[in-house]
């Protein structure tokens, strides 16, 4: 299997081929900008299965394909949240959300191998899925979290919110107050119901609002630690892969 990896942050693109590489598979080549991949593909064979990031250091990737008609499958690798990219679902064979997880890799592969061996490469709406992303649907984001407290109902609005954390399998809301509350769902979820403007997450296990970050420190290995108000039970971190596009977040 031919497989090329698109992704402009030389250490996420680095990553990612060793997580591919555990599954046995092997990367034949990495590129790191639109300009640099359409050179490549008018050189070469197109591969069975790109891995490709949307925003590159020149351009959004779709760049390319309005250069180049690809013949390849793709898997998107992304920051951008899961509600925007419910079109990937009807024109791709599957999305990653950055930081990658080996097990949705592993999936997203798997899901790829059994595609293709039966019928082989599905032409891509490219078009529809830029529109989705440059002009997506208006839509309401959560504006307060319903929390059951024994007997009662506790309502907690959304401007509480220090943070989301995730811990021994669970879903966490911390308050400004300093309390945390179980939550139902996932991180995953979470992130499909809050605004992207307010809330990033910087890694598998947290997701923050603006207004929750009181100081951003230098970090090892080229990430970022975050001090909110209250929370103390465990370092902020955002992950490496994750500090460019959260940076860009923080305009």
């Amino acid at each position: 299997m031919n497989i090329i990896i698109i992704e402009d942050e030389k250490p996420a693109a680095r990553l990612l081929q060793r997580k591919v590489e555990k599954l046995g598979l092997q990367v034949n080549q990495m590129l790191h900008s639109v300009e640099e991949s359409i050179h490549w593909f008018q050189n070469n064979s197109h591969p069975d299965l790109i891995f490709l990031d949307i925003q590159l250091s020149d351009g959004l990737s779709f760049e390319i394909f309005e250069t180049i008609d690809i013949k390849s499958a793709v898997i998107f690798t992304t920051a951008y949240d899961e509600y925007a990219l419910r079109a990937f679902k009807l024109n791709s064979i599957d999305y990653l959300l950055k930081p990658i997880d080996e097990d949705d890799l592993s999936i997203a592969v798997a899901k790829f191998k059994n595609q293709f061996q039966k019928s082989g490469v599905a032409a891509l709406d490219f078009e529809a899925i830029k529109k989705m992303l440059i002009n997506p649907i208006d839509r309401v984001y959560k504006k307060r979290f319903t929390i059951k407290m024994g007997q009662q109902l506790k309502m907690i609005p959304i401007e509480e919110v220090e943070c989301f954390y995730s811990e021994n399998k669970g879903t966490y809301l911390h308050t400004f107050d300093n309390r945390d509350y179980l939550l139902d769902g996932t991180l995953e979820q979470l992130e499909a119901e809050l605004d992207p403007n307010d809330f990033y997450r910087i890694s598998r296990k947290f997701i923050i609002p603006m207004k929750g970050i009181k100081e951003i420190q230098m970090y090892s290995n080229s990430r970022l630690k975050v001090i909110l108000p209250t929370y103390k039970d465990d370092e902020v971190i955002v992950a490496r892969e994750k500090v460019t596009d959260f940076k860009n977040w923080l305009g």
